[in-house]
């Protein structure tokens, strides 16, 4: 889910900012990649202490993408417990809202939340099921008011208005010329092989659950590819995402 909302965000046009960290924050990072989208990293140690090793990749894609690594502590400080807490107010501070998709009960997510709050920043959160631990955050924090999220119209809706029409690209004065309907590549209007497989699942004008897509291709596609390919595919006008549903349409 952090990864689909990323992905979706990232495409039009918003900045991702999170802390690097294993699970959630890093599918926000990547869910930022595929969609070419800014992502930054709020280090809890020096900026030279990549925390964790194994994101070193990550780091390089999004410095690679304009994005940037930060950190407010010196040089050569190490992954200490406490600093991580520390920095979640600048994660906070730097954003426009502050998305939690899942949080135990003494997780930092908490101190997140309550920085964004203090900050004056709007919150956002996932619903989960109520047995899961890791639900405990986000459906409290919806408790208490936060904007329920299901899919990134949630948080496009609530953003000002504003950043809204900065943020939407500007339609032409004309309609374009008419194209013929194919769901094979043309060179004006390429196709990639991910965007392919996607649209052989399809049947025309008959909904197809995301989740089956996904599931039907996991052997040979990452969920990251096949998003990404699905938001190209809706920019090509091929297919169209039902506002509030996990469904998509082929034409």
């Amino acid at each position: 889910m952090a990864e689909r909302l990323r992905i979706d965000l990232a495409a039009r046009g918003l900045t991702i900012i999170s802390g690097m960290a294993r699970g959630v924050d890093t599918a926000a990072h990547r869910g930022a990649i595929p969609a070419k989208g800014k992502t930054i990293a709020v280090f809890g140690t020096g900026v030279d202490v990549l925390y964790p090793k194994e994101n070193n990749r990550l780091a390089e894609q999004i410095l690679s993408l304009g994005g940037a690594l930060i950190s407010e502590f010196p040089l050569g400080t190490f992954a200490a417990p406490q600093n991580f807490s520390i920095r979640n107010r600048i994660i906070s501070g730097m954003s426009m809202g502050v998305l939690v998709v899942e949080a135990a009960e003494y997780s930092g997510t908490r101190i997140t939340a309550r920085c964004a709050l203090e900050q004056n920043r709007e919150v956002y959160a996932v619903p989960g099921n109520v047995t899961n631990k890791n639900s405990w955050g986000p459906n409290t924090l919806i408790k208490q008011g936060a904007k329920l999220v299901a899919t990134w119209e949630d948080v496009w809706e609530e953003m000002p208005e504003n950043v809204r029409l900065a943020l939407t690209p500007a339609k032409p004065d004309e309609s374009p010329g008419g194209e013929t309907a194919s769901l094979f590549p043309s060179d004006d209007n390429p196709l990639g092989p991910h965007e392919g497989r996607i649209l052989a699942l399809l049947k025309a004008d008959e909904a197809t659950q995301i989740d089956e897509i996904v599931e039907r291709l996991e052997p040979e596609l990452s969920s990251s590819e096949i998003f990404a390919a699905l938001f190209e595919l809706e920019l090509a006008g091929k297919v169209r995402q039902l506002p509030g549903k996990n469904f998509v349409k082929s034409f």
